[in-house]
């Protein structure tokens, strides 16, 4: 997590990473790395399925592991964890969401120290990040795809170049977003199925082999929204540049007047 967890503690059924410190010959404790002062203990049932004969062949000291919760138990610091209820997948998928998070918290970090932050701001835009963006990642992430995404959600000042900087230099987003107007305008009788053809046209730069997706929506005449994803920054401009000219070419070749902006 992106903020400091001291007074909070997960809720049951969510998964949570977690360092083995001890290893018993009835279970694992381990501490909560996301969560300060919040300990837990995997019991040798919770560990793997089946009869198990050798607890640390499974868990070792030090080991890093993505857990469930199952339940808190009466001291209210500890919790009860399940490691055998973690599919591989899920494991992958939430080690990888924590291990950005901690990326994110490093470049914060960076960014803190150049602006000679004190440590009460830097909690204090920490938090506000992450309740905007869900993680700081997705703040970085956010900004990486789209610069403007910050200023759009009200946040402000001269800081705000330098994270979008390191945003783009750093983060590789799943995907780049862009997103922008088409305004056209026909004055023939085959107008609608002009624009119609002129927007079919637009969305048939779609790749889905190259992950790359182009949508075009009415957004109240003679405007048309076209948003289109794609997996990087140079392929995005691409087809950004593609797409739309298929466009207006359709438009233009039947003497109508039609133009593209970014949003």
């Amino acid at each position: 997590m992106a903020v400091d967890q001291s007074i909070m503690s997960p809720n049951e059924g969510e998964l949570v990473v977690c360092t083995v410190t001890e290893v018993k010959q009835n279970g694992a404790y381990v501490k909560l790395d996301e969560y300060t002062g919040i300990n837990g203990f995997i019991f040798i049932g919770e560990v793997a399925s089946g009869w198990i004969k050798n607890i640390r062949g499974y868990v070792r000291d030090g080991q890093r592991l993505i857990c469930k919760v199952l339940r808190t138990r009466r001291d209210g610091e500890s919790l009860e964890l399940s490691l055998k209820s973690v599919s591989e997948e899920r494991r992958r998928d939430r080690l990888q969401v924590w291990k950005n998070e901690q990326r994110a918290l490093q470049l914060f970090k960076v960014l803190g120290e150049k602006q000679k932050w004190d440590e009460e701001k830097k909690l204090s835009l920490t938090t506000d990040l992450t309740e905007m963006f869900e993680t700081l990642y997705g703040a970085f992430e956010e900004a990486a795809m789209n610069p403007e995404s910050l200023s759009d959600a009200g946040f402000e000042g001269e800081w705000l170049k330098e994270f979008i900087e390191i945003a783009v230099e750093n983060i590789i987003p799943e995907f780049v977003e862009i997103k922008g107007i088409l305004t056209i305008k026909v004055e023939d009788s085959r107008g609608i199925d002009l624009i119609r053809e002129s927007l079919l046209a637009a969305e048939s730069a779609t790749n889905e082999e190259e992950e790359i997706e182009v949508k075009c929506f009415y957004d109240g005449a003679p405007n048309y929204r076209i948003e289109l994803k794609a997996p990087d920054f140079k392929t995005g401009e691409e087809i950004w540049n593609l797409a739309t000219e298929k466009c207006l070419q359709v438009i233009h070749a039947a003497g109508g007047d039609a133009s593209a902006s970014r949003e």
